[in-house]
């Protein structure tokens, strides 16, 4: 009977020591903004650590990832590097109520290759033209992109649009514009604030007035019928001061 009750504690052992969190493991699915890989890989791995979830992210322009969303796409969560996308979803009752919320804020900036030498005041009438050489200007396309959005209205603010747009080597996101000038594909490129810490290949040459250009802000929701439990944890989570420390250390500014 000894013999049968310590088997019957060993076997209890064994089976306490083995990790729960893979029977009751969730997965969310989490749309991000393309500027927002590294910070949002990092906050992923933060909370997969915590929790046993899993965390799985699709990066690209939020145009695009709203019009998967759109189109029926699994989304649990959609963080947007505009206002305008994330209210696309809204006004079709795409979003979860009551959960959208500000996360993030950003700037904009002139990059060139590491290697450049080339120096540039953004004031009103710079010569961004001049600077350009002849060659084009890396952005996201301006037509629908955040980034190329934000761009275009900072280039039409200082007068100088009407000179470059014909000079503009269009990219379907943020990071295709950052990749160009690392690349040394394109002397210039305007880019987010933190695409540029992202990428030794670039260097600020400088920072567009934030008076230039609408508020860069990354607001995030929940997807409508989106059924991962680890959803509302995750949100909650990007919002904490765990994630804030986060957020800051990849540059970005959070909201007052």
């Amino acid at each position: 009977m000894n013999r049968f009750t310590g088997l019957i504690s060993a076997v209890l052992s064994l089976l306490l020591a083995v990790p729960l969190t893979s029977a009751s493991a969730a997965t969310v699915t989490v749309f991000a903004a393309a500027s927002l890989k590294e910070s949002m890989d990092a906050q992923a791995r933060q909370f997969e650590s915590r929790t046993g979830d899993k965390v799985v992210v699709s990066y690209a322009a939020s145009n695009a990832l709203a019009k998967q969303i759109e189109a029926g796409a699994p989304a649990d969560l959609f963080i947007s590097a505009d206002l305008e996308w994330m209210d696309y979803l809204d006004q079709r009752r795409l979003l979860a109520p009551s959960s959208r919320f500000t996360l993030l804020g950003n700037s904009l900036v002139l990059i060139a290759p590491a290697a450049s030498k080339l120096t540039l005041k953004i004031e009103r009438g710079f010569g961004l033209q001049s600077a350009l050489g002849g060659e084009r200007l890396a952005v996201a396309n301006p037509d629908s992109v955040p980034a190329g959005k934000y761009a275009k209205s900072a280039l039409v603010a200082l007068g100088v649009w009407p000179s470059v747009q014909n000079q503009l080597a269009r990219t379907e996101n943020v990071r295709a514009a950052l990749a160009l000038v690392s690349r040394g594909e394109a002397p210039l490129g305007i880019v987010y604030s933190t695409d540029a810490l992202a990428d030794s290949g670039v260097r600020i040459v400088d920072t567009f007035p934030a008076a230039t250009h609408p508020p860069i802000l990354y607001p995030v929701a929940a997807v409508a019928g989106s059924s991962s439990p680890a959803a509302k944890p995750l949100l909650d989570f990007l919002r904490s001061p765990e994630a804030a420390a986060t957020w800051r250390k990849y540059g970005f500014r959070l909201p007052q």
